[in-house]
């Protein structure tokens, strides 16, 4: 692997956002663009997205279901749009898992538990999500198992969004293939065909905050609103 590519998030989602721009374009109807991140890390790429694009950002909640005693290992994710709950589960590892498997329940309960929190932290009282006849573009930090991601555009396939788009930083090379099959396109900056880490790929790479995300959703919202240019000091 090369030096870092990016700075930190906000500088990563400057760079994804000039590729992304290219496939908006191509949309015949710009004007349903709505850009969603998944938190936290994802709200930070997505913001400048959605800045450049001067398209509304939103979140979608989404959580991993980490394997018990390896939680870094996904067993799958789920991820809510409303009241609807979309789930991806690695069925092949499980098989290899037995254990893990009748944890799987369990697993998922505490998960879901955690998504509503932090939904009500993140949209308060923000309107349902309405993705209905809309290009969503899907945002993260990036694209290591894909189980966050595969989950995200299950939510908002069963949301019936006209077109789905993912869009990462960095993403392993196979997994983004895979996204290509299942979303309508996939934009990375980079296809790593050893991915190591994700913040492998990052200067800075510390854990975004609630309170960011919320500051950034404010802010995306203030700026949609009137129209505001990017500020200076911007890193």
């Amino acid at each position: 692997m090369s030096a870092h590519v990016f700075r930190d998030r906000r500088d990563a989602g400057r760079q994804l956002a000039v590729m992304v721009a290219t496939v908006a374009d191509a949309s015949p109807a710009p004007h349903t663009l709505l850009v969603l991140g998944l938190p936290r890390g994802g709200v930070p790429v997505a913001f400048e997205v959605a800045t450049l694009l001067a398209a509304p950002l939103d979140v979608l909640p989404v959580r991993k279901l980490g394997l018990p005693g390896n939680e870094e290992v996904a067993m799958g994710a789920i991820a809510a749009l409303n009241g609807e709950v979309a789930q991806v589960v690695d069925y092949d590892l499980l098989q290899r898992e037995p254990a893990a498997a009748l944890l799987l329940d369990r697993v998922i309960r505490r998960e879901y538990t955690e998504l509503l929190r932090r939904r009500r932290r993140y949209r308060g009282e923000r309107p349902p999500l309405d993705v209905a006849g809309r290009d969503v573009i899907l945002v993260d930090d990036g694209l290591a198992t894909g189980a966050t991601m595969r989950a995200a555009v299950l939510a908002v396939r069963q949301g019936h969004a006209r077109r789905i788009v993912v869009a990462v930083p960095v993403g392993a090379a196979d997994r983004c293939a895979r996204m290509r099959t299942e979303a309508d396109a996939c934009v990375c900056v980079v296809e790593a065909g050893n991915l190591f880490a994700v913040g492998a790929w990052y200067a800075e790479f510390s854990q975004t905050s609630d309170e960011e995300v919320a500051t950034l959703l404010a802010e995306s919202e203030r700026r949609l609103q009137h129209q505001l240019p990017a500020a200076s000091g911007q890193r």
